[in-house]
């Protein structure tokens, strides 16, 4: 892993608390030397926000350039506003300071065994697959008829499971600009959506407030 984190003593905490969940963890100290680590070769990276050298949101944007390795922002800022930026720009998880050492590790554990989108494209959650490059979802093995900007909303879920995105974003980044792109037509595709996947609607959660998910079952 590798820890962003410019207090001394939070990170050393924060190195021992993952030290004993059985993790190897890399330190650095600053946004500079951040922007300097390739990010694919960490399993997941957790970020502090207010840092010397480089803002963490600018980190983030240049992690998301270049990986999809999981981001678990750590800071003190807790203004919704800055959850929602922060979650807009690809972040997986945030939580605030200070937190039991308990909180950090069972986030940790959690976003670790999300599975990472593999080099196929295949996305699988539970009885519902989707196969990114052959625009494809599946249902139990069944073919699931979705229209463009349906299957554009799984996959944008699906290329992030387990993490919030904001709806703001899937407006931008989903619908149509030509047509009626907003929030409120977001919300009927995303109805549309769950009626067709039938048994595996529950997979796209709403998380109140910011936007939506692709929910991954865990393993039995």
């Amino acid at each position: 892993m590798l820890l962003i984190e410019d207090d001394e003593k939070l990170a050393r905490q924060v190195l021992a608390c993952l030290e004993e969940g059985g993790f190897s963890t890399t330190w650095v100290s600053n946004g500079r030397d951040a922007l300097a680590e390739n990010p694919r070769s960490f399993s997941l990276l957790i970020l502090d926000l207010m840092l010397p050298g480089a803002h963490g949101l600018d980190v983030l944007k240049e992690v998301r350039r270049e990986s999809e390795v999981p981001v678990l922002v750590l800071s003190a800022r807790n203004d919704t506003s800055d959850k929602v930026r922060a979650l807009e720009l690809g972040a997986d998880d945030y939580l605030t300071k200070p937190f039991w050492p308990e909180e950090l590790l069972a986030r940790v554990h959690a976003r670790l065994r999300r599975p990472v989108l593999q080099r196929s494209g295949l996305v699988e959650a539970g009885e519902l697959a989707i196969d990114l490059a052959g625009r494809r979802a599946l249902v139990r093995g069944q073919d699931v008829d979705l229209t463009r900007v349906e299957f554009d909303l799984l996959g944008a879920l699906a290329r992030r499971p387990g993490a919030a995105i904001t709806r703001a974003w899937l407006v931008e980044n989903v619908l149509d600009p030509e047509r009626d792109g907003n929030e409120r037509t977001l919300d009927v595709h995303v109805s549309r959506l769950r009626k067709k996947l039938g048994p595996c609607s529950e997979y796209v959660e709403t998380v109140w407030g910011v936007g939506y998910r692709l929910h991954v079952p865990e393993a039995a």
